[in-house]
Parts: structure tokens; C-alpha cells; sequence
């Protein structure tokens, strides 16, 4: 299976509810929403140095 995190994120970026996500994309499952989801708030979370 390869479906992009971007893709997933793009679909809840256009206003698509998980449902319809699933709907859309019949090999993804609900824990894979969340994984993406878990892995954007990762990637942007990273510390701020102030000088």
C-alpha cells in the first residue's frame, strides 16, 4: 500500500470527515488516519530557540 501521508492530510485539508476518507480510500483503516494525523503533529513539533 502506498498512500502518502500528504494525501491523507490534503483530504482532511479539503473538509473530509474520517469517514469519508475511508470511504475514499478502502485499504486505509481508522488507526491509519490517526497515525497520520500523529505523524504531522511530530514532524511539526519541534523546540524554538530564542536568542
Amino acid at each position: 500500500m502506498r498512500i502518502r501521508v500528504t494525501d491523507v492530510l490534503d483530504l482532511f485539508a479539503a473538509g473530509l470527515s474520517s469517514q469519508e476518507i475511508l470511504d475514499e480510500i478502502p485499504d486505509l483503516e481508522p488507526g491509519d488516519l490517526q497515525a497520520c494525523l500523529r505523524f504531522a503533529a511530530r514532524s511539526l513539533d519541534h523546540p524554538v530557540l530564542v536568542a
